[in-house]
């Protein structure tokens, strides 16, 4: 899942303002499944699914939003909407600026996709999404890192041979790998990162928090967020018991 480093700015915001009658979500709409726009311009994919559910089980009027991924976490603390649902990972750096509600998503892994298994990982140059913590990893892996502003940059930049390899989500990269006819492939090995997804909501609106909390519950124990899981992400992803315990499949 996709994971945001915070900047010196997004630490210094501190705007806060009660629930509103209207409660504007956030995202991205550019991270396939999570979150897309579609032909006719609307936000769409896992997460627009999802949080209608959970705007309808909360008793919450809701409106989309869509932002930057880049200023994802200020553009919430200054008032700009009320939460963060953007395949965004639950991280301790986040968690020190904003609040989450428990996983929606359970943890999962990142992967390298290179135009050759002989791609170097280590010593090579490898793109990942600007402000992500796969791109804070790159950096600390001896590879050299190369950062784009959205996903589909990294992608390309692979493809022009600009960089030997993309680390982003393995849920994001597996479509586009097996769409890709052989011209990309998987290479190295999984490396977990994150706390599995949450949604971002302003330290101050923990009534808002526990709404949304209360239905992610409710959808855990009748087993429909499951059914969200394995429609947009396939069978075999991770789902959850009806006690929240994270399942294998």
């Amino acid at each position: 899942m996709k994971n945001l480093i915070l900047t010196t700015a997004a630490l210094a915001l501190t705007a806060g303002m009660a629930m509103a009658d209207t409660v504007r979500m956030g995202t991205e709409g550019a991270y396939p499944p999570y979150n897309f726009i579609n032909d006719a311009g609307e936000v769409d994919g896992f997460e627009r699914e999802l949080g209608d559910e959970l705007c309808k089980r909360a008793g919450l009027e809701c409106e989309w939003v869509k932002n930057d991924w880049d200023s994802i976490i200020p553009n919430l603390v200054s008032g700009n909407y009320d939460t963060i649902i953007a395949g965004m990972s639950i991280t301790d750096e986040r968690d020190e600026v904003i609040d989450f509600t428990q996983n929606y998503v359970p943890p999962a892994a990142s992967a390298f996709a290179a135009a050759s298994d002989g791609a170097d990982l280590s010593g090579g140059v490898v793109a990942a999404q600007t402000a992500t913590i796969q791109a804070g990893y790159v950096a600390e892996s001896g590879a050299t890192l190369v950062e784009f502003a959205t996903p589909e940059e990294t992608i390309a930049a692979v493809r022009s041979g600009e960089a030997d390899a993309v680390f982003a989500d393995k849920d994001y990269l597996v479509p586009i790998v097996e769409e890709s006819g052989g011209e990309l492939v998987f290479v190295g090995d999984d490396v977990p990162l994150g706390g599995g997804v949450g949604m971002g909501v302003r330290e101050s609106d923990g009534e808002l928090r526990g709404k949304f909390d209360e239905a992610i519950t409710s959808m855990k124990a009748d087993g429909t967020l499951n059914e969200m899981l394995k429609k947009w992400f396939g069978e075999g992803t991770a789902t959850y018991g009806t006690d929240g315990s994270v399942v294998t499949n």
